[in-house]
């Protein structure tokens, strides 16, 4: 298939620094490129870009990551990111089975799932990006990335590479006008020879094209009204 999932891009007052922490946090190296400070994914973990730009709000945050199990404990992990430079929000105490809500250097919002979580297991350091969203908008990036659905259920919806991973994930909730306007968003890479095709082909299945150039950055809405990014690979 010649469209990837190549990252999500959030908006941050010190991209580099950043880039820096979940570079560290995700086990990969991070670098600066032509739109910004960059953590390259893997075909198991989602890539993660910082542009210059003010953190979304609560009431305007629309994506949302969650560490989970793999090579440390929630408790170790909570020390990582702190060390690192994060905040542990709320009281500080951490129920048994309940996840850690945190802020990032940044005061990005993140969470760190409890231990034994079911669901992310195996999914590896950065296990879901989840968000706001419908189910129908799930259904649409099932058909689009032709990544199977692992979780369906009361509108809420989850899918994830055959490759296993990070799980991309909706709430069954529709966004808001103010979660429309912030800078949080999927960003997808093509081939020069694939660009207008795969364009057309998000077109046909429900996307909408805002802004489009052949030479660098498109920019479309899915189903529910919401940006993402089409570049060019290695651009």
């Amino acid at each position: 298939m010649a469209l990837a999932f190549e990252s999500v891009l959030f908006y941050s007052p010190d991209p580099e620094r950043s880039a820096s922490f979940w570079g560290a946090m995700t086990d990969r190296p991070w670098t600066i490129d032509s739109r910004g400070a960059f953590v390259a994914g893997t075909a198991t973990q989602a890539g993660l870009r910082f542009e210059p730009g003010l953190l979304a709000t609560k009431d305007g945050e629309r994506l949302h990551l969650h560490l989970s199990q793999g090579k440390r404990n929630q408790r170790e992990w909570i020390d990582t990111c702190v060390a690192g430079g994060a905040t542990l929000l709320g009281s500080g105490n951490i129920p048994p089975g309940h996840y850690a809500r945190m802020a990032d250097p940044m005061g990005m919002e993140y969470c760190v799932i409890e231990d034994n979580n079911r669901y992310l297991e195996g999914c590896g350091p950065l296990g879901e990006v989840t968000g706001v969203g419908t189910h129908t908008v799930g259904l649409f990036w099932s058909q689009i990335l032709l990544w199977p659905i692992v979780w369906d259920h009361n509108q809420e919806v989850a899918i994830q590479s055959p490759h296993g991973g990070t799980k991309l994930a909706w709430s069954g909730i529709a966004p808001t006008q103010v979660q429309k306007n912030f800078g949080q968003q999927f960003v997808f890479c093509v081939s020069t020879e694939d660009y207008g095709k795969e364009v057309n082909r998000l077109v046909s299945l429900g996307a909408a094209v805002r802004a489009m150039d052949l030479t660098g950055t498109s920019t479309l809405i899915d189903p529910d009204g919401m940006d993402f990014l089409v570049v060019l690979r290695g651009g």
